[in-house]
């Protein structure tokens, strides 16, 4: 099967944006799986309902983070996984709709996932990472929201990406490669497809080697990542029928809090970064920095790039309102500058 669009069409389509893995309840033979309130639209898939439980546990519970190894031979042991033969089934360009909330959300969820998982890797590996996001919102094992399926796990000891609860996010990033991500973000959201993953919805770096990937698909790999898509009909193109329901939660609200490492000898080990200084003085009506949705405001979280911009501006107007310093002229002539 070939792809939904020419390839030209995705260049223009890239170029235009430049310029802006929860355990399946099994009823019978039918596996639907109900992410939180995401659940309403999530699509029901036909598969023997023990290789489904066996799949979703091995990608997403406990285990979901074992390794056979790591390093030097965990390269070797992905080496010698094969690639699946056959056709790569190019995934339906999405489509986003919503309110102008839901896009600023999305745009900035799948743009954290693209920096922070593939920020420094080629711009085919990073349009893959936004690919994968896209699949797996479409599929009935994960959320349907593009914020749903990035910090899906973050309330939970695994993480479907590692950067959501690794303290990543607390990290400024590089404001250049920030630029790049959300151009190839905002790309996907606008309908272009990464075909060289197809359906692929797992992947992970080629130094580790996850119990679980050869209970999957083996498809690519680009750059540092190796490509997956769930076995059989779950992996097929007519299984990712889940609809899209929106941006419903706000993507500050999805982030774990950071705990600080403390090293032995430390007074505090649970001390967390929220929690350092002394209390902070507050007026009876203080809402604790939550944001007052009655007003009808709305939280926007800038990027890098309008953080330097407005710091840039701030600047340049403090710098308008100060005044020259008096000076004076010594009965010697010279000048000299008044004290302050």
């Amino acid at each position: 099967m070939s792809a939904c669009k020419p390839a030209n069409r995705n260049r223009q389509i890239a170029g235009a944006a430049g310029a802006v893995i929860s355990l399946a309840t099994v009823v019978g033979a039918l596996v639907v799986l109900f992410p939180s309130r995401e659940s309403a639209n999530a699509a029901t898939v036909m598969l023997p309902p023990a290789r489904a439980a066996a799949l979703i546990e091995a990608t997403s519970g406990a285990a979901a983070n074992e390794m056979q190894a790591v390093g030097e031979q965990a390269k070797v042991i992905n080496a010698s996984l094969p690639f699946a033969g056959g056709p790569m089934h190019s995934a339906q360009p999405f489509a986003l709709t919503g309110s102008n909330l839901d896009e600023r959300r999305a745009l900035l969820c799948l743009t954290q996932a693209v920096y922070y998982e593939a920020g420094f890797e080629p711009v085919d590996g990073r349009r893959a990472v936004a690919q994968v996001v896209l699949n797996r919102l479409r599929h009935p094992a994960f959320p349907k929201s593009v914020c749903g399926v990035v910090y899906q796990g973050a309330s939970s000891p695994v993480c479907q990406f590692s950067f959501v609860c690794d303290g990543s996010l607390y990290r400024a990033p590089a404001p250049a490669a920030w630029r790049d991500a959300k151009a190839v973000a905002a790309a996907a959201l606008l309908g272009f497809v990464e075909s060289s993953v197809g359906s692929a919805t797992h992947y992970h770096a080629n130094y580790v080697a996850p119990r679980w990937a050869p209970m999957l698909t083996k498809i690519t790999q680009l750059g540092a990542h190796i490509f997956y898509r769930w076995p059989g009909a779950w992996g097929q193109r007519s299984a990712f029928t889940g609809r899209y329901i929106g941006e419903p939660r706000d993507p500050l609200s999805l982030r774990p809090p950071l705990r600080l490492t403390i090293a032995p000898g430390m007074a505090d080990p649970a001390l967390t970064l929220a929690q350092a200084g002394p209390p902070i003085a507050r007026a009876e009506n203080d809402v604790g920095g939550l944001l007052d949705v009655s007003k009808g405001w709305t939280l926007h979280i800038p990027g890098p790039d309008e953080v330097a911009a407005a710091t840039s501006r701030a600047l340049a107007e403090q710098r308008a309102k100060t005044p020259a310093p008096a000076v004076t002229v010594a009965a010697s002539g010279a000048p000299v500058i008044a004290s302050r």
